[in-house]
Parts: structure tokens; sequence; C-alpha cells
């Protein structure tokens, strides 16, 4: 017999696992959908990872109130399971005399959104503060609380606390179709039907197609791919905070950016295309950023690219969130999350929680499990190599096999005995970094491989 919900939340990206956790805590029966083999592999795995305060949200809307209150879920959240934020800062450069006058009003922008803590400096103040920028600039906003994030293990930190609270999670699952039977509405996917009194649509760039199934065409999804490209670790000295272009009628623009494995980030790029499956880079995303860097960062370019890479946002014919309850169907949309629901999700999760809470039964279960402590990715923290404890305790942890991203043994051990283990080389490349640093996996493809064909050497 096919299994049947209370809930059923289509999507396992950061907004699904997030709304998942949620709903695990409840005495609700969860499922959570993912079409892909694994959690965080589409939209939330490429994307420019940064903590957003919100200071540049449209205020009055519910992104901006969503984006302003996830940015202290995920914080605190970060803390206690281990997700690796740095707190750097970023910077607003202005390089004409147009973008300079808008800076005042950015300011004023952020201030309506709650956020209070922006000042403006001038040229001397902002090569003090990034002294590699390339000349010419006139000035600069600050935005102190702006912070860069492991996107990676935010997501599966969320889904693994979803699983720990009991809800059931089902990769390789895509939604094909939808029947009401009038109690209970079942889901045609790729891997059988399955049953739910409820039904959470979080599907990203799917979100419209699964929208659709329900009876309605109220928007559509259009993938825009933002390219970029990632410099060696030896780059990142020249990056200290985040380095943010005033933004304009064409959009955000090109910003640089330290990563959390301390790398530099430059991108990225914004196409709009037809294909929800083109996420391969192109030689003119390549050379749009490589212009940009000249004029932003010289020293920057003549660093090595050691990855690049292309995400596709879930862009909507709207400047907003579209979140929708339809009570006869029993159907929530949660759809156009662009890139701020990597700091939004949570905040979205609640929000949720909140228009469910007269429906459904949400009061939260007595004795839930601590959130899960996740392993550290980040340079800033302690890696598994670095703890003379850890190795001395379990030498595997001591028995490096990514020499690039210092990647041990005992790690990839562990993703494989993981609540939510990988189900391919590039779910172990998020959970461990391995095969990510400059050489790609050139040396160490051999020997992960080795390991994954024995389950991690468990």
């Amino acid at each position: 017999m096919s299994p049947t919900f209370d809930v059923a939340v289509i999507g396992g990206g950061i907004v699904g696992a997030a709304v998942a956790r949620l709903l695990g805590g409840t005495a609700c029966s969860t499922v959570l959908i993912e079409g892909r083999a694994d959690v965080g592999d589409g939209t939330s795995k490429a994307n420019t990872a940064i903590l957003h305060t919100g200071f540049d949200a449209t205020p009055g809307t519910l992104e901006s109130e969503l984006v302003a209150r996830g940015y202290h879920l995920l914080g605190d959240y970060a803390a206690a399971t281990g997700i690796p934020v740095e707190r750097t800062g970023a910077l607003l450069v202005a390089w004409t005399q147009e973008q300079l006058d808008a800076l005042p009003g950015l300011r004023a922008k952020a201030e309506r959104n709650g956020y209070t803590a922006c000042e403006l400096i001038n040229s001397g103040q902002v090569y003090h503060q990034v002294p590699a920028l390339g000349p010419g600039a006139l000035g600069g906003l600050t935005v102190p609380g702006e912070s860069i994030i492991c996107t990676w293990t935010t997501n599966l930190a969320l889904a693994t606390d979803a699983v720990n609270r009991g809800v059931t999670l089902l990769r390789g699952h895509r939604v094909t179709g939808v029947r009401d039977d009038g109690g209970t509405t079942w889901l045609t996917t790729s891997s059988g039907e399955i049953g739910a009194r409820w039904v959470i649509n979080a599907a990203g760039l799917g979100a419209d197609v699964v929208d659709g199934h329900f009876g309605y065409q109220r928007f559509t999804v259009t993938p825009r791919r933002g390219e970029l490209l990632v410099f060696d670790k030896l780059a990142r000295p020249m990056a200290p905070r985040i380095v943010l272009p005033v933004p304009s009628k064409v959009g955000k623009g090109v910003l640089i950016s330290p990563t959390i494995y301390g790398n530099v980030m430059l991108g990225p790029t914004a196409e709009d295309l037809d294909d929800r499956t083109a996420t391969g880079t192109t030689e003119a995303g390549f050379a749009f950023l490589r212009a940009k860097g000249e004029e932003l960062m010289p020293a920057l370019l003549r660093e090595e690219v050691t990855a690049t890479y292309a995400g596709l946002r879930a862009a909507i014919d709207r400047g907003d969130y579209l979140i929708d309850v339809d009570d006869e169907r029993r159907y929530v949309l949660i759809g156009g999350i662009r890139s701020t629901g990597l700091t939004a999700g949570m905040a979205i999760a609640e929000h949720v929680g909140g228009l469910l809470a007269s429906r459904l039964d949400l009061t939260e279960r007595p004795g839930l499990p601590a959130p899960p402590r996740m392993p550290n990715l980040g340079e800033a923290g302690q890696r598994p190599y670095q703890d003379a404890a850890a190795i001395a305790a379990d030498p595997e942890y001591g028995r490096v096999v990514c020499f690039c991203e210092r990647v041990t043994r005992g790690e990839i051990r562990d993703a494989y005995a993981s609540v939510i283990p990988p189900a391919d080389l590039d779910g172990l490349r998020r959970r461990t970094r391995a095969m990510n640093g400059r050489c790609q996996g050139f040396y160490c493809d051999a020997e992960v491989r080795a390991l994954v064909e024995q389950g991690g050497v468990r």
C-alpha cells in the first residue's frame, strides 16, 4: 500500500528542509520528498553563500520581513549545530558619482528595513578596509552584519534535524502528477505514489510545475543562471570582507567575496534561460567576469582560478515571495524564493507554520532531540586533521586522503555513516570538501573512489 502522511513537503532544498524540520517537531506525520538523489542538490547548492542582514531588500515586502527574521534564526541555529559562519562584514563600493550619490539612499533603505548599522565612508576608508581594490573607488557603505556561511552544511543540518525528529525522507521521488480523493492528495512520483492530507510545495525551480498540477497558472519560474569563478586560497588576504556593487536598475551586479573554505569568489552573472538544467559554465560568462574583475580588483585576476560553477535561481515575474494557502485543496505554495532563501529559510518555515496553525495541530512535541552537531567544513574553525585529541582517539582523523582540502579518511567514513549519507561523489564533496581543492580530485580521486566503493571504510 502507498504510504500516507499528514503533510508532504515537496523539495529537499533549504526551504523545504526547514519546513520539514519545523513540522517534524509536532504531532504531524511528515514526509520530505526530493526528486534528486540528494538533499540540497538543486538551487540550494550553488549560490553566493551569504548570510544576509536584509539591508537591501524592498521595505514592506514579505521577503524583507523574512530575511531579517531568518538572519537571526539561522545565525543562532548555526551556532547550535556548528554550521560554519564568518562575520566578515560587507562593503558597497561606489565607482561613479551616480553610485556615490545613491549610497545615502541605500543607507536610508537599510534603516527602513530595520538595519541601522550601515555607515558612509570616504575613499581613503574604503582602501583601508580593502587595500587590493582597483583604483577609482569614490566611497562606500559598510554593512558590518553581512556574513559568509556554508550553504551545503545548512541544508544538510536542517534535513538531518528533520529526520532525527521523525520526518520520512524520500530521495529520488520526482513529483509528476497529483490527484485528490477528497480527503487525501495522492502525489505520483518517479518512484511510486505518496498520500498526504496537506501538501507544501517548496520545489524551487519546479514550483510552478507542481503548482500547475494543483490547477494553477499564476506564475512562471525563469531559471536565472549565475556563473562564478573561485580563486585559490592564496588570494584570500585580498578579500577580508564581502565587496558588493551598488545596485542598479539592471540588477545587483558582480561581487567579490571570501568563502568559508578559504577561497575567494567572483560573480555571479545573471542570465535568464529556458532550460532548467543548464548549470554549465560558459566562455561568455567567464569573459564577463574577468572583465569585471579587472575593474574591481585587478590583482585578484593574477591569482589562479581553482574552480568554476554555475547555479540557477528561481526568478519569477514579481518582486516578492509568493506564499499562499489553498484550504480547499489543502495545499501551500512557497514560490519565488530567490537566493535570499538561504538566509530566510527558517523564517519561511516559521511563517508557513503560522499560516497552518489553525489548520493542523502544530503543538511542539516534548522531548525533541537536540539539533545535530555538524562536521566543520570552515577554515576558520578546527578541522579534524588539526585536532590532536580526535586523532589520538581515532587515528583515521589523522589519515589525510584529499591533501588540497585536508580531508581525512575519518571524515569520509563519518559521511557514509551519517543520518543522510551521500548518494554520489558530488554529495560527498558537499559533506567533506573532498576533491574540491585546487587539483579538483586529480591526485585523490582514485583513493576517494576506492573508499566510496568500500562504503566509506566502516
